[in-house]
């Protein structure tokens, strides 16, 4: 396997990506897309990324404008923004034949792309995907959660909050507990790696796409009218512990889907593939096999 880091220009944005080539090329290329946040493709993708390569496959896992090693966008961050971003990103890396993958906004970004370009993908993975909830919580309080989360965004509070909080290292242990929840995946380098990563321009630009998203009353984007319409063979993974998308949204999705398939991860949380690898990443293989991975590209 090879591993190298590249940039390539959008409309607006200079977008540097992590690449993982298998020596011995025998499946297609995947695009994964990390997710908000403290997040960069090396932090979500580090340990699927090389497993798939050493498999056969091509993995090409971006940095969004603003997060890891990319510098922002000459446009703000919004969801309708980043869906013609990635369908720009697949035109300049000239993919013909690719399945998208992508966590929780990375998952929303590649649902918007499988909505936006029909049948130009030939599969999808959606881990903790976004793009499932009318709200942004469920229950008799979902309602005022909501509107409260709307309130901490709309004045900025919520991000002047998460960077104060992922300054210290005691209160970012804490934090992933609960989207990592086995304490062997919660290692010292994965504290440091996020710790690091929210010191960036992360936080920020990931507060642009939340002021677009959350509206007082529900979120801006819901895909669960469309899922019907993708024809693409699409797998959902979700922990049955994850907190930011309760597990019964995806089961929702899986059979809204025509071709969709959900794989519970039990104990898991938000940040599956970081909490499981052991059961997330055969499970992307075997979906890659299902769905005829061969490629020229």
């Amino acid at each position: 396997m090879n591993v190298r880091r590249a940039s390539i220009r959008v409309t607006g944005a200079t977008i540097s990506l992590v690449e993982w080539r298998p020596v011995l090329p025998s499946g297609r290329t995947v695009l994964l897309l990390h997710g908000g946040g403290a997040d960069s493709a090396e932090l979500s993708w580090g340990e699927v990324g090389p497993a798939l390569a050493a498999a056969g496959h091509r993995v090409i896992a971006p940095d969004h404008p603003g997060f890891g090693s990319s510098p922002r966008a000459d446009w703000t961050l919004s969801q309708e923004r980043l869906v013609s971003y990635v369908g720009e990103l697949v035109d300049a890396l000239d993919l013909a034949d690719y399945t998208i993958g992508g966590l929780s906004l990375g998952g929303g970004m590649a649902l918007g792309h499988l909505i936006d370009r029909p049948g130009q993908a030939r599969s999808a993975v959606l881990l903790g995907t976004y793009g499932l909830m009318p709200r942004l919580a469920d229950g008799l309080l979902g309602r005022f959660t909501h509107f409260a989360s709307y309130s901490l965004v709309r004045t900025g509070l919520l991000t002047s909050l998460t960077r104060s909080y992922s300054r210290s290292r005691r209160a970012m242990e804490r934090g992933l507990r609960d989207i990592v929840r086995d304490p062997a995946a919660r290692t010292p380098e994965l504290v440091d790696a996020v710790l690091a990563e929210a010191s960036g321009t992360g936080l920020a630009v990931f507060g642009e796409w939340q002021r677009d998203q959350v509206l007082w009353n529900r979120l801006r984007t819901a895909y669960t009218g469309q899922l019907p319409s993708i024809a693409t063979p699409t797998l959902l993974v979700h922990g049955d512990r994850d907190s930011g998308v309760p597990i019964g949204h995806a089961q929702a999705a899986a059979r809204l889907l025509p071709h969709g398939e959900l794989l519970v991860v039990p104990e898991a949380g938000h940040w599956v593939q970081r909490d499981r690898p052991q059961t997330v990443i055969p499970a992307i293989l075997d979906h890659l096999r299902d769905t005829g991975a061969t490629t020229r590209r």
